[in-house]
């Protein structure tokens, strides 16, 4: 057993952690920004929304191959439009590709003549931000953060164990 497949789990979970700590840290800034109406552009503040991507490899092609083993469909309905049409080849998760991004809805106008900001005709943009849907994304982040913290914990218990064997 090569050293690496035994953290291969830990390696997992540390990445979903990262990812969910990228997405926080966007939501974060959003609720902190939610009444920013001018940035240093002049424009008023963009919610940020963090992106996530699972990287792929083809792991199961390569292993069949190595094992000499052809795999065959029993009727050529099954599969069908997937990758095993392709060679064989079946895409794994191999990681977590984030990428912050701008939402592009368009900002709040609210109607404030007095505001230092506001246009000739009375109205203000203000962020594209809605405070109960960041409150949501946040305690989803979270929720997902823990659950990798506790499959960290677990993979952690599980090699503590086999050394004491």
């Amino acid at each position: 057993m090569k050293i690496d497949s035994m953290f291969s789990g830990l390696n997992i979970s540390a990445a979903g952690m990262s990812a969910q700590r990228r997405r926080m840290n966007a939501i974060a800034s959003n609720l902190a920004n939610a009444e920013t109406s001018k940035t240093e552009k002049g424009t008023p503040y963009r919610r940020k929304i963090v992106q996530l991507k699972a990287k792929t490899a083809q792991v199961f092609a390569s292993v069949m191959k190595q094992a000499g083993i052809q795999l065959a469909a029993t009727n050529s309905a099954h599969m069908q439009g997937s990758a095993f049409e392709e060679g064989g080849a079946q895409k794994v998760p191999a990681g977590i590709e984030t990428k912050e991004v701008e939402d592009t809805s368009p900002p709040k106008t609210v109607y404030d003549p007095g505001n230092p900001d506001a246009d000739p005709n009375g109205y203000v943009m203000e962020p594209n931000v809605n405070v109960v849907t960041e409150m949501v994304d946040m305690i989803s982040a979270s929720r997902a953060y823990e659950a990798n913290v506790t499959a960290v914990s677990a993979a952690k218990t599980m090699a503590k164990d086999t050394l004491e064997i």
